[in-house]
This record gives structure tokens, C-alpha cells and sequence, in this order.
């Protein structure tokens, strides 16, 4: 951190302090909290924050609903404000996406569930006042949700997203051209086509420690979320050729009826989008995490690795009498968070959990994914945001702290991310007064000793 940084008032969200503590077993760390603007408070709906250089970058919407980008050097304090054309309505799934390309133009995307697409690049390199809207390929724009940037092995940007609604969709993806400033399809057919029966809700293809890039996904029959089923599995090297977990190359589109089926979970069988992950052993073998209805109707928690005879599935959670029953439309309170498997050395995994009941991280034995009894997650290796400003400020009734870190590396040791306060979802529907006040979004930047 440069001296500029390290003369920023520290506060402690909101109260004047000189440092705060991370909790739990984190390393020790220095924390800088800067104020950002008021925001929405009356429905959750995602934030991004991108540092790029020694600039600084935070879309959302503000307390007037308008999707904003604020803007700052690391040096300063204070922002400058960008209010683009986009209003907020009462959708969870409206979230802001923003990232950059490898010339430093900045490239925006969010507000929509089921509309046509809204889009904003820069015209001027790390200069967010010249955001401009602007289409990307112009074909299959219209009925757009699940805005994702990303990145291909040569660090070209990609733009995911889902053509469709829930129940009926396809997942397109677009590669992004710096010397033209034009987008075009990096994949000719959709990766995953529900032809009109259903649609997939895929994670971000993540990279493996085999370099290769590894995607899960569920499908689902309706807008109704109890309709997921059928959690499957694809690789690729480049984004554009998928094999399944054998290395057969795969037909695109895949659907439900070609693609790798992990677990024939039916629907209503306990299996829902919003926990399904890919993570690595020690030997960089992917592992999927998700959960499901247990012989008893119990919801648990699983793990499946590949291995010769088939994908292997284990049972990792115990949970006796707890039973999570989803159904219906619109964005849901989840009450359980499954996270994905992380190689820890030494022949072990962890794995992340949360439930009505408890929460907490598993110690799992590699070779079998059962949890390790009495065994202890080691120590985070990197500053995360203190107990401290992660607790809920305002007064009204049901408010909840939302915190997310920086979508791009490491900066000079330092991490930052950003905290806000609202209401929980409401299954995309008005609410009534009173609502609540705006909540303040703020920078929380933390150094570790």
C-alpha cells in the first residue's frame, strides 16, 4: 500500500476507530473503510468492484435506483460520479457487472432479467464518464439475463449470458476483439440448449489446475425452482471444444439428452441452482458439491468425483429432520449455502457449509470425501473483512450486510471489497412502506501484516 493509502481515515464502519480486528482465525491485518454514496436499500441485488492500475471502480444503483459507477484513484478519497440510463425495479436477478478489457476499456452489463440487452463500453480507456451504450453482436439480445465477463486462456474477454427465461433458455457467449472493438460469437451454436423444454443454470467455467476450464450445471423444467434436475458436468481447453468427464468431445449445443450427467437428480428431488460447484483435490481431480433429498427426504449435502466405473457420489452432511422445501418463482432466501471443495494438502479437502442449524467448514479425506471427525479447517491465508464491518447498521427490522471482494488480482498486498446493507429478497415483487432508509456502500480496503 502507498503512502497516499495509508493516510486515508480509518474507520470502523462508521465509528472512528484506528484499526479493526478480522474475526476469526484470519491473519492480522490493517482495514481502511471509505464511503462511497447512500444506496438502495428496499431488495438485494449485486455490486461489482473492479481496481484496475491504480484506479478504482464500484458499479451499483444508487439511492434514487440508477445504475451507477463511481470512480476513484487509490490515492484519494473521493469519487466521481457516473449516473447512466438504467433504473433499478424490484428484481434480484438485476445485478452489475463490469470489467476490463486487456486496453483498459471499461466494459458494463446488468439490469435485466428477460429484456433486451444493456450494454456500456467506455470510449476512453479507465474512464468511466465515457461509458456509452452500445449492442454486442446484435442477434439473440432481446430476451437477456445472467450477464457474466470473463476471461479465455489468452486473457481476451468473454461475455456469458442466457438467451430465454427459466424453463426455456440457452447459454450464448461472446469474445471480445480490442483492435476492431467488436463483439462476436466465440461459440457458433450455444454451449447449453434446453430446446424450449427447459434451461440450464450453469457456475462460471472455472480453471482447473489442469489449465482446463470446468463448468457444472443443473436443468430446469419451469420458472418454478423445485423443477431443477439432472446435476451435469463438461471441460473444455479452450471455451469452444467441451469434452465430458472421459474426454469424449461433446456435440454442441449439449443438452440434457448429450451432456455428463452427474447425478440424475428428478425434479423436486432437492436440487436447486444456486448450490452447484466445482472445486479441485489435491490432485487436481474436479469435484462437485450440491445437495439433495436424502432416502428420508432430508436435504443434504453431497460430493462426486469420476473415477473409473462411473461418477462417484458421497454423502457428506448428516442432517437428521431438516428438510428445506423450495418451490415457486422469482429470486428466493436461500437458507443453505454449499460451497465448493478446496485442496488443503496432506491428503484433505475442505468444504464450506451453512444451514439453519449450524455452519461451518467440513475436513474432508481425500480419498473417501467423508468428513474427517475432530479435525479443523487451517487458518485463511488472506485479510478478509472484519467482523466488525460486516455487522448490520441500520435499525430496521430484517436488514442484511452484503460484502463483495474485487473482481480483479491482488494489488500490492492489499484487498478490498465493498459492504452495503438491505432488505432480504421478496421474490422480485414491490414492497410496502415503510421501507427503509438508503444504506451507505462503502470500500473496505485491508492490509495484512
Amino acid at each position: 500500500m502507498n503512502a497516499a493509502m495509508k493516510r486515508i481515515l480509518i474507520l470502523l464502519c462508521g465509528c472512528a476507530a484506528v484499526s479493526c480486528m478480522a474475526a476469526g482465525p484470519a491473519v492480522s491485518n490493517r482495514v481502511a473503510v471509505i464511503d462511497v454514496e447512500p444506496v438502495w436499500s428496499g431488495h438485494p441485488v449485486g455490486f461489482s468492484l473492479l481496481t484496475q492500475s491504480n484506479r478504482q471502480f464500484v458499479a451499483y444503483y444508487d439511492s434514487q435506483r440508477r445504475m451507477t459507477v463511481a470512480q476513484r484513484s487509490l490515492d484519494a478519497t473521493n469519487w466521481v460520479f457516473t449516473k447512466l440510463d438504467s433504473t433499478l425495479g424490484w428484481d434480484s436477478h438485476n445485478y452489475v457487472a463490469l470489467a476490463v478489457d486487456r486496453e483498459g476499456f471499461l466494459h458494463l452489463s446488468g439490469n435485466m432479467h428477460c429484456v433486451p440487452l444493456i450494454y456500456f463500453r467506455s470510449e476512453q480507456p479507465l474512464d468511466a464518464a465515457s461509458l456509452k451504450r452500445s449492442a454486442m453482436t446484435g442477434e439473440r439480445e432481446l430476451r437477456v439475463t445472467y450477464p457474466v465477463f470473463m476471461r479465455d486462456k489468452s486473457d481476451r474477454l468473454v461475455f456469458r449470458y442466457r438467451d430465454g427465461r427459466s424453463g426455456s433458455g440457452d447459454d450464448i457467449y461472446n469474445a471480445y476483439d480490442e483492435k476492431t472493438r467488436t463483439w462476436s460469437r466465440l461459440i457458433d451454436t450455444p454451449l447449453m440448449s434446453g430446446m424450449e423444454k427447459m434451461n440450464a443454470y450453469a457456475c462460471v467455467p472455472k480453471r482447473g489446475p489442469d489449465g482446463r476450464f470446468h463448468v457444472v450445471w443443473v436443468w430446469r423444467n419451469s420458472p418454478d425452482c423445485s423443477s431443477n434436475h439432472d446435476i451435469s458436468y463438461a471441460r473444455s481447453d479452450d471455451l469452444v471444444t467441451w469434452t465430458d468427464s472421459l474426454g469424449r468431445k461433446l456435440s454442441l449445443p449439449i443438452t440434457v439428452a448429450t451432456g455428463d450427467i452427474v447425478d440424475p437428480v428428478p425434479p423436486r428431488g432437492g436440487l436447486i441452482n444456486v448450490n452447484r460447484e466445482v472445486g479441485f483435490d489435491n490432485a487436481g481431480r474436479p469435484v462437485v458439491t450440491y445437495h439433495k433429498y436424502d432416502a428420508n427426504g432430508d436435504l443434504q449435502a453431497y460430493a462426486a468425483r469420476r473415477d473409473e466405473s462411473g461418477w462417484k457420489i458421497v454423502q457428506v452432511s448428516d442432517w437428521k429432520g431438516y428438510r428445506w422445501e423450495f418451490s415457486g418463482c422469482g429470486t428466493i432466501i436461500g437458507e443453505v449455502h454449499i460451497g465448493a471443495v478446496e485442496a488443503i494438502g496432506d491428503d484433505k479437502l475442505t468444504m464450506s457449509y451453512h444451514y439453519p442449524r449450524g455452519s461451518g467448514t467440513w475436513v474432508l479425506d481425500e480419498k473417501t470425501l467423508q468428513p474427517i471427525p475432530g479435525a479443523k479447517p487451517p487458518p485463511r491465508n488472506e485479510p478478509g473483512v472484519p467482523a466488525a464491518c460486516a455487522k448490520v447498521e441500520s435499525k430496521f427490522p430484517g436488514m442484511k450486510k452484503h460484502i463483495r471482494y474485487d473482481t480483479s488480482e491482488d494489488h500490492s498486498g492489499a484487498r478490498f471489497a465493498i459492504t452495503w446493507e438491505t432488505l432480504e429478497a421478496n421474490r422480485d415483487a414491490p414492497r410496502k412502506e415503510p421501507l427503509p432508509l438508503p444504506s451507505m456502500l462503502r470500500v473496505v480496503t485491508m492490509t495484512g501484516e
